[in-house]
């Protein structure tokens, strides 16, 4: 797997190699273009110098022999060569002796000529009856060009060169702030869930440094909560275990009537062990992440229905259902059998503190998108100091025959699905009121 920073300098140095290539294409051309001006105009120049130093000398024969001066005389550059000819094309005089390189004069101003399979580039000027042409061969035009262009190139090669390693270090340098927090990872060990501490700090880094400390608190709540259940699940579970195995070492020792009674309660000890363990499963899903949707969707009245079908088995008479003449159709908007577990622990927690055969009241009213379950029951009512340990994992008081886990259920499924819990303690009862989101229609 490429690394970040190899990664960000091959980006980046492709991206600034490319921008240099590009600028660095633009200039040398447009110096190829400069250069060949200046060129053109030195001929030029040349041309005009020629034809004054004419004027001034005496008088060049009309006869086509070609008198012929040094490019010192004609003050010719090195490297040019000067042709001087008449309106009839008859060569007065030439600054080279070698009669195959005739320079054709016929056009004026610039062209570009081929003189013995060498090309050449060439500026005739016009002055009275003469025709003044200087000339210079294009391969000494191109090699000085491109000595010229050689000298440009080298700084701007070295330049890139400059850029790319300091791109590479200034890279390195950037990321060294995440390079510290992986040492400080690496250094922590495997049970550490303080937060981490790193700086300085860049401030594009500190969520990522916010973010790990959460997921620190997150995954150190998740074990602490693990760990209590486990503790409260080994504790709780060892009384029915205990009581059963006792039950039956009395059963195998008795017979007739005593035995049979053991057998009784051995197997009522086995059913709330049953029952502790499937509350003590379904509160580690509701506060894990597992998912409850099913795609079953259920409206506020049966999500009641369902509950008080579920509710305590045979108890189901001892519920007093009150709905209301209008009711909304909509759906709950949460998984169906976390809605009906949650009201289904209510209903078991009333009935089991409602003495002899009196009656657990429910009834929902919708507001809005809300939905709200009222459940009442006419036991003795709980102290105003113990109803912030309702929710509690096995919490219990000394009235309770429960398991201590049908409200933190709810509380859990409260917290999880976006819904409230209220209760209200009463001296005839308490009365709790449950609302959940209802989809919007």
């Amino acid at each position: 797997m490429m690394s970040l920073r190899l990664r960000l300098s091959l980006t980046l140095g492709a991206a600034f190699a490319l921008i240099w290539a590009l600028a660095a294409a633009w200039m040398l051309s447009d110096l190829r273009n400069q250069m060949m001006f200046s060129l053109d105009q030195r001929l030029v120049a040349s041309a005009r110098m020629v034809a004054g130093l004419m004027e001034q000398l005496p008088p060049v024969p009309s006869k086509g022999e070609g008198t012929h001066f040094s490019a010192e005389q004609l003050n010719i550059p090195g490297g040019m060569a000067c042709q001087v000819s008449s309106l009839r094309g008859e060569i007065l005089a030439r600054s080279h002796s070698d009669p195959g390189q005739t320079l054709e004069a016929e056009k004026m101003g610039f062209h570009d000529q081929m003189i013995d399979g060498a090309p050449w580039r060439s500026f005739t000027l016009a002055r009275g009856d003469l025709r003044i042409t200087t000339a210079d061969r294009q391969i000494e035009r191109e090699a000085l060009n491109m000595s010229i262009l050689l000298a440009a190139s080298v700084p701007v090669g070295v330049a890139l060169l400059g850029c790319l390693c300091l791109l590479w270090l200034g890279i390195g340098q950037g990321l060294a702030p995440l390079n510290r927090m992986r040492d400080a990872l690496m250094r922590r060990s495997a049970d550490s869930l303080e937060p981490l501490q790193v700086q300085p700090l860049p401030s594009e880094l500190q969520p990522l440094l916010d973010t790990q400390n959460q997921l620190f608190q997150r995954i150190g709540k998740t074990i602490e909560r693990e760990r209590r259940l486990t503790g409260d699940a080994a504790h709780e579970l060892r009384s029915p275990l205990t009581a059963i195995k006792t039950h039956l070492q009395v059963a195998r020792m008795t017979d007739g009537a005593a035995r049979d009674q053991s057998l009784a309660r051995a197997e009522e000890g086995a059913d709330r062990l049953h029952r502790t363990l499937e509350q003590l499963l379904l509160l580690a899903r509701v506060e894990g992440s597992l998912s409850f949707d099913d795609g079953v969707q259920c409206s506020a009245e049966q999500v009641a229905k369902l509950a008080i079908q579920d509710a305590a088995g045979g108890d189901r008479q001892r519920i007093k259902f009150q709905l209301p003449a209008s009711v909304s159709p909509a759906p709950v908007q949460m998984p169906a059998v976390l809605s009906i577990a949650a009201l289904r622990n209510l209903l078991d927690n009333a009935l089991r503190h409602t003495p002899g055969d009196g009656e657990v009241e429910l009834s929902l009213q919708t507001t809005g998108n809300r939905v709200q379950f009222v459940v009442r029951d006419h036991g003795p009512g709980i102290a105003e100091d113990d109803l912030q340990h309702l929710t509690q994992r096995f919490w219990r008081n000394g009235q309770s025959t429960g398991c201590g886990l049908g409200l933190a259920i709810v509380q859990a499924i409260v917290q999880r699905c976006g819904c409230t819990l209220h209760f209200d303690s009463r001296q005839d009862g308490l009365r709790v009121e449950l609302t959940m989101p209802l989809q919007p229609v």
